[in-house]
């Protein structure tokens, strides 16, 4: 399998957006540009939800069915590891494995000195095409990364060479996941890292560093934009070296996570990109969730009451619900309204608290990021959450899509540079 150039993580946390999240991609396609959708949902999410991968597969391929696509799809094992890999074997093809854990754990004796001696070439001055300053690896630096990065590049290839024994060689794609960490990778270590992986013998067709600045699930970038552009474009210009160099996958691209909603730096990206004609993958996650909520209150009634029930529930248990995704959110509780207040919103105040619209004044970043981390409270909800989904189908859809279409795919991949 070989990944297409653009391809976007849409994450569906209970199965029923597949079709509406695929008409964003259709929507792209009849203005030339292909993005293939790779469904994306994590063991913990299908913990939490109480679902099976087969759902998720079952999903994607109806949609796909359903409005005839005629391009590539994938089934992504998000954030997997050789404890939780298993149950994604059969209906996954993409396969994002996930070693952050493993990042600072020190290799074994004298790995990191053999690993220096058969790539004397990253300690020193190293000139990248596209990097105006060379980077500078003293061999203190190397051996410190070495000693940063080995163990997880190691355990990578462990989990790749289990999935390679039971899926097959050329059946799925492969991604390594160093994101959910405290620092980012500098370009020299994330070609490190590359050079590592390359040795391990593990084809990935995408990497998800860790970037600078913070990328809070469903709201906006916090960061330098302009330090951001040049480190990305700089991560592109690596990896370009790194596949010539060490014979990686030619298509291999940056994947990011968190992606979703990152209006302030869609802009970057795409210049990026669009100079040296690179692909890249972005990871979307539980944006549609929150466009499930939108179009639940844009429904009123019985749609807008639940969607007050969710709110209600959710601050109540903020901490339980928040504790998972600390790294990744940053709420402050003094600006969360009351349930009091909430219960007695109309549609549009409900709809702008949530909808990530920074110029409308009823926006609140606060809401929107509990309620991205409370899709557990709908969970528990059963058969009213879902049978409501099915109700309020036409303006949760509509949303769904919109949201993918003209806030996500437009800014990122239809634009020209500017």
């Amino acid at each position: 399998m070989i990944l297409e150039k653009y391809s976007l993580g849409t994450g569906d946390r209970f199965a029923h957006q597949a079709k509406a999240q695929l008409a964003a991609c259709v929507c792209a396609a009849k203005q030339g540009v292909v993005i293939v959708p790779v469904w994306n949902k994590s063991n913990r999410e299908h913990k939490i939800v109480g679902s099976e991968p087969g759902g998720t597969r079952a999903a994607a391929d109806a949609a796909v069915r359903e409005l005839a696509w005629p391009h590539s799809y994938y089934v992504d094992a998000d954030h997997i590891n050789l404890d939780t890999v298993e149950r994604f074997l059969e209906p996954c093809d993409f396969f994002t494995i996930d070693v952050a854990d493993a990042i600072g754990r020190p290799p074994a004796v004298g790995v990191a000195e053999e690993f220096l001696r058969r790539h004397p070439e990253l300690i020193g001055r190293i000139e990248i095409a596209g990097i105006a300053q060379a980077l500078d690896m003293s061999r203190e630096k190397a051996l410190n990364g070495a000693g940063k990065y080995l163990a997880a590049v190691s355990e990578a290839g462990c989990i790749y060479r289990e999935i390679l024994s039971r899926k097959g060689p050329g059946r799925f794609v492969a991604e390594v996941s160093m994101d959910e960490t405290d620092l980012p990778q500098t370009p020299a270590e994330l070609l490190l890292i590359l050079a590592a992986v390359a040795d391990e013998g593990i084809p990935i067709q995408t990497i998800a560093p860790k970037f600078t600045g913070r990328f809070n699930k469903g709201v906006d970038y916090v960061g330098d934009v302009e330090f951001f552009e040049k480190e990305f474009a700089a991560d592109l210009a690596v990896i370009a070296h790194a596949v010539a160099r060490y014979g990686l996958p030619r298509n291999l691209k940056l994947s990011v996570h968190s992606g979703s909603d990152k209006f302030s730096i869609y802009a970057a990206m795409r210049r990026a990109l669009q100079q040296v004609g690179a692909g890249v993958h972005v990871k979307t996650a539980g944006t549609t969730w929150l466009e499930e909520l939108i179009g639940l209150a844009e429904a009123g009634h019985d749609g807008l009451a639940l969607a007050k029930d969710i709110y209600e529930s959710a601050h109540a248990h903020r901490d339980e619900l928040c504790a998972p995704y600390a790294a990744v959110i940053d709420i402050d509780p003094a600006k969360l309204p009351a349930p009091e207040t909430v219960r007695n919103w109309t549609s549009e105040q409900y709809i702008g608290a949530v909808r990530h619209d920074r110029r409308n004044p009823l926006f609140n970043l606060n809401v929107r990021q509990l309620l991205h981390v409370g899709y557990k409270i709908a969970a528990g909800m059963g058969d009213r959450y879902t049978g409501l989904l099915r109700e309020c189908e036409e303006s949760i859809s509509r949303n769904v899509t919109l949201n993918l279409y003209e806030r996500h795919i437009k800014p990122l991949f239809l634009s020209k540079a500017n």
